[in-house]
């Protein structure tokens, strides 16, 4: 099997830095886990990695998308396996970072996406006139083991079950059921953790870093384009919490609050799911002395 290293963890736990290094030590490129740094002009709202944080290493999966475009998981999942095919091919070693959880266990697992047209504009308008409640009542009545898996209130991925079973006549939980859950790779998960309080200061610190370095003006020029709550780049932390400003709703302050508060929320979703759905070597990090994190490792990975 294919060997893989996919680094995994909460934002702003090290995640960068560790591919990078692990990637100098084993000859390896950097495939981005994530599935907002794929955006065009989102550089500071998703910590993404700068050129000198590279330090030369090749980065794949970023900044190949206009953030008024759409990117679905199986165009994700197509976009991995292409890289890591591509990159072993080579003699180099695909290392996987980033926090999206299920995007990455799309791509390493035997996920199959039920081929259906474009046609989300279209389920969206024929039931602009149900509330929530009466589409989540819908798709009880269709497929009632995928609609006990979703909250009444996600609209989003309601809809989408709903266009499953009458795109292609099945029902979301059947094609998923089809599915074992299998690897497809020789993988090995790294876990970065560090203690709960001290990632949420971090993520406090990035997020006033994030202020400095001119959110308000990234978010800003991407609003004047025409990008609005409904585009899918939007709906990242740091982008989606400006719309009440703009419409003067909160003040400014406010934003860069709920911007700490939701990812802070999203950091202890992220733990979850990963502890849940993938078999992680978790290693401390050693803020101080992050080279000793990379040797632990290392000396893991190499055995």
């Amino acid at each position: 099997m294919t060997r893989v290293i996919v680094v995994i963890g909460p934002t702003s736990v090290g995640k960068t830095k560790m591919g990078v290094e692990l990637a100098k030590a084993m000859n390896g490129e950097v495939i981005s886990g994530d599935s907002m740094q794929i955006y065009k002009g989102m550089d500071i709202g998703t910590a993404k990695v700068t050129e000198q944080e590279m330090s030369g290493i090749v980065h794949h999966c970023i900044n190949i998308l206009e953030p008024t475009d759409e990117y679905s998981v199986k165009d994700f999942q197509d976009a991995v396996r292409f890289q890591i095919d591509d990159i072993t091919r080579r003699g180099k070693l695909p290392i996987i970072v980033g926090g999206t959880g299920l995007y990455i266990k799309a791509a390493l697992y035997d996920y199959e996406f039920s081929e259906t047209k474009d046609n989300h504009e279209i389920f969206r308008d024929k039931y602009k006139d149900y509330d929530n409640e009466q589409l989540y009542q819908h798709l009880i009545n269709i497929d009632e083991k995928s609609a006990l898996e979703l909250h009444p209130h996600n609209r989003q991925r309601v809809l989408r079950a709903i266009e499953i079973f009458e795109e292609t006549g099945q029902k979301k939980s059947d094609i998923e059921a089809l599915q074992q859950h299998v690897c497809l790779y020789d993988a090995y998960f790294v876990g970065l953790t560090i203690e709960r309080e001290l990632l949420y200061n971090r993520i406090n610190q990035r997020v006033d870093a994030m202020k400095e370095q001119g959110l308000e003006k990234e978010v800003t020029d991407l609003y004047y384009q025409g990008l609005e709550r409904s585009n899918q780049s939007m709906k990242a932390i740091g982008y989606k919490e400006w719309f009440d400003y703009f419409e003067g709703i909160i003040d400014k302050e406010t934003v860069y609050e709920n911007i700490k508060k939701h990812s802070r929320q999203y950091a202890k979703r992220q733990y979850t799911w990963f502890k849940n759905q993938f078999d992680v070597h978790w290693y401390n990090v050693q803020i101080d002395n992050f080279e000793k994190t990379v040797h632990d490792v290392l000396k893991d990975i190499c055995v």
